[in-house]
Parts: C-alpha cells; sequence; structure tokens
C-alpha cells in the first residue's frame, strides 16, 4: 500500500500527462470505463454487499444505507454518466476572450485544470466514477478518500477505472484511492499542500466542516441540504402535494430531500390533511408548531432544533407563516444555502421568492430533488457547493477548472 507522499507525488506526475492529454484519448477512457462498469458490475456488487451487511450489524441508518446500496441500475447510471461527461465539450483550453490594449498587446484568458484534487466523502460509492469522470475530462489527477463503510465498493470501482486507464494506455494515477480509513489519514490529506490543490469534501454537515476547518489545503465548501419547500396562500394544493411528497420521499438520504415545509396560514387548513394523508404512505413522522397541531392532531411539537435540522430521514418539520416576508426570513435564517422552493399561482411572489432566497438553487413549482448535475445537463457532479466563491450549485467540468492568463507580444517593453 503506498504513503500519503507516495500517492501526492503519483498524482502530481499524472496531472502533468493530464494537463496535455487530447480529448480524443480523455473520451476513450471514459468510454472504456463506463463499458468495464457495466461488464463487471458483479463484482462491484458483491463487494457493495460486504459493506451493505456490516453497515446493518453496525445499526446504520436506512437513509444513510440507501445512499451506500448499489445496484444494476446505479451502477447503470454510474456508466451513463461518464458517457455523458465523454460527450460533453472538453473545457480545457478554451480561450475566454481576447482583448487588444492600447500598447498592442492582446490579453486574454485560457481555461486550465485546477491541478490535483482531493475529494473527501462517505458512502455513496457512486461518488467515486462521477469524481473520476468529471475531474479526468478536465485534466485533473484525482485522490478519492471515501469513508470506512464503502470501502470495498472504493476499491472494486477504482480497480475497474485503472483497469480501464491501462488498457488505453493512460496513466492509471488519473485516479487513486486511499484505503487507509483512519482519521487521521484523513487529516494528514488536509494538509498536504505540496501535492493537493483543491480539497472537496462531500458527505454530511460533521465532515464538512471538519474538512473547511482543519484544512490547509484551500476547500470547496459542499454542503449538507435543510431544504425548504414554502407553500404560498394561492398554490394549487394538488401541486404543493405531489412535489412535497417528492422531494421528501423519493430518496430521503441525500442532500436535495425536503427536510422542513413553511405554509402560509391562509391555506393550512385545506394542505395539512390531505398531506398528511399522501405522506401517511412512507410513514413520515411530522414535526410542527402549534398552527400546524390545531390542525392535524397528535403531531410531534417542532423544536427550534428542528427548524436547522437536515433530517436525511422520514421526517418533516412544518413552520407556518403569515406573509412571503415571513417565509423568506424563516428560510434564509435555517436553511443551508442549498436548494429552496416556493408553491405559488402569484407571479410577483414567485420572482421575489427568487430574488430574495440565499441559496444556490431555487425554485418556483417545482422539487427540490433536481438539483443534480445529471438533471442540470452536467452529465454528473463532483458536488453541490454552497459556498460563494468560484463555484455555486451543482459541479459540473468547468467547476473543476481554473484560468490562466495568455499574452502575445510583438517586442513590447513597459516604460
Amino acid at each position: 500500500m503506498k504513503t500519503l507522499i507516495e500517492i501526492g507525488k503519483c498524482a502530481k506526475e499524472a496531472e502533468a500527462v493530464l494537463r496535455t492529454l487530447p480529448s480524443s484519448d480523455k473520451d476513450r477512457v471514459l468510454t472504456e470505463a463506463a463499458r468495464q462498469l457495466t461488464e463487471r458490475a458483479g463484482e462491484i456488487l458483491e463487494a457493495n454487499q460486504k459493506d451493505i451487511q456490516a453497515a446493518e450489524e453496525n445499526g446504520m441508518r436506512p437513509g444513510m444505507i440507501d445512499r451506500l446500496r448499489l445496484n444494476s441500475g446505479r451502477i447503470a447510471d454510474m456508466a451513463d454518466g461518464l458517457l455523458q461527461v465523454a460527450r460533453m465539450e472538453d473545457p480545457i483550453g478554451e480561450v475566454i476572450g481576447m482583448k487588444k490594449r492600447p500598447n498592442g498587446l492582446l490579453i486574454g484568458q485560457q481555461r486550465v485544470p485546477l491541478g490535483v484534487i482531493g475529494m473527501i466523502y462517505e458512502s455513496r460509492p457512486n461518488v467515486t466514477a462521477d469524481a473520476f469522470g468529471l475531474c479526468f475530462k478536465a485534466g485533473n489527477a484525482v485522490i478519492l478518500k471515501g469513508g470506512s463503510d464503502a470501502i470495498r465498493s472504493n476499491i472494486a470501482i477504482v480497480k475497474v477505472l485503472r483497469d480501464a486507464l491501462a488498457k488505453c494506455r493512460v496513466t492509471m494515477d488519473a485516479v487513486q484511492l486511499i484505503e487507509d480509513t483512519a482519521r487521521e489519514t484523513t487529516a494528514q490529506l488536509m494538509k498536504m499542500n505540496d501535492y493537493v490543490d483543491v480539497l472537496i469534501p462531500r458527505g454530511g454537515a460533521g465532515l464538512i466542516r471538519a474538512v473547511v476547518t482543519g484544512s490547509t489545503v484551500p476547500v470547496i465548501e459542499t454542503g449538507s441540504g435543510n431544504c425548504h419547500i414554502y407553500v404560498d396562500e394561492t398554490a394549487d394544493i394538488q401541486m404543493a402535494v405531489n412535489i412535497i411528497f417528492n422531494a421528501k420521499t423519493q430518496r430521503i438520504g441525500v442532500c436535495n430531500a425536503c427536510e422542513s415545509l413553511v405554509v402560509h396560514e391562509n391555506i393550512r387548513e385545506k394542505l395539512l390533511p390531505a398531506l398528511q394523508e399522501k405522506l401517511a404512505e412512507k410513514q413520515v413522522e411530522l414535526r410542527g408548531d402549534q398552527a400546524v397541531r390545531d390542525i392535524i392532531p397528535g403531531v410531534k411539537e417542532a423544536t427550534e432544533e428542528d427548524w436547522g435540522t437536515e433530517y436525511l430521514d422520514y421526517i418533516l418539520s412544518i413552520k407556518t407563516v403569515s406573509s412571503l416576508d415571513e417565509a423568506i426570513a424563516h428560510i434564509n435564517r435555517y436553511n443551508t444555502g442549498h436548494s429552496e422552493a416556493i408553491i405559488t399561482q402569484d407571479y410577483s411572489h414567485a420572482q421575489r421568492f427568487l430574488n430574495e432566497i440565499d441559496a444556490a438553487a431555487v425554485y418556483v413549482n417545482a422539487s427540490t430533488r433536481f438539483t443534480d448535475g445529471s438533471e442540470f445537463g452536467f452529465g454528473a457532479e463532483i458536488g453541490i457547493s454552497t459556498q460563494k466563491l468560484h463555484a455555486r450549485g451543482p459541479m459540473g467540468l468547468l467547476a473543476l477548472t481554473s484560468s490562466k492568463y495568455i499574452i502575445y507580444g510583438d517586442g513590447q517593453v513597459r516604460q
């Protein structure tokens, strides 16, 4: 097993190659990797089943097990994601504008890779393939540090990816997996400024906070998702019920699931009984303020902590408000900058919500579950950035590039 320093050195050497690798070679590797993922799904699923069994024995919550679980459909999605990335235009080398200065210099910008990207993530072994595909297409080497709960799955997937690289005669060190799952190893990776250009954490709030506060390597912060849906007083009831049901229950262990509902007081008597009946199909536990409990008795009282909690479970908090202003203020106070939605038939309310909500993705009359690189047309994503520098929202190829200035002259010297 390589040491971290050896992994870092290999990544730097690989990055020097990937920086100028032709697009045709990148696409050939991605296509081969997709083919091998599909053909070798059996060995990946066998490894994943061992991870699932260990997780169940350790009492992992159902929502987290759902994140961890692979099946033939999810592996097919991983392969399709790589094929979509292969079909996308290569951003590297693109010249972003060129202007001529009065002294005759031509000054422009050109897209370049970030370099060596370190990914620290939990569960979700599909991230392994997504991270490789996007980093590779954008000319970056990637060092993967998954969680101990998915280690067997990640080892199996990375073996397939490295075999695809070898078959295409491209450096296998374009992707490397740190197999040591100790926290001390993660802490050491966060200090490897000589070898790693940027870290991207992906997982729960605790992991992200630990990386942001403990890293000396620059971090692109991806966020947990305390996502809200606000049901305005003009909302269509059936639309609201359908959207909330989808956003809450389609997959509970994902960051774009709805965790908190905000309801205008003028629509609560019509909405809440219908919503309770629908959510009962999935046995969703409701936690509400007094106004909610007056309409649907037996609902657990929501606490201050509930308003700010990402449950990743079949639990939904419900807050009653008397105005759009109050809804916006509540959401901006408790959200995590991820995805927020309004359900309304009032155009001016929709526009105010879009303009005044501070989040990476803001929806009108649609489920928050669409905040996803594939749904946004990026093929895949390396995470949902909730910060405001460099990248925000689902991070595709462009988010994994930087730029450098290129200057053409014909003998100019500065006076």
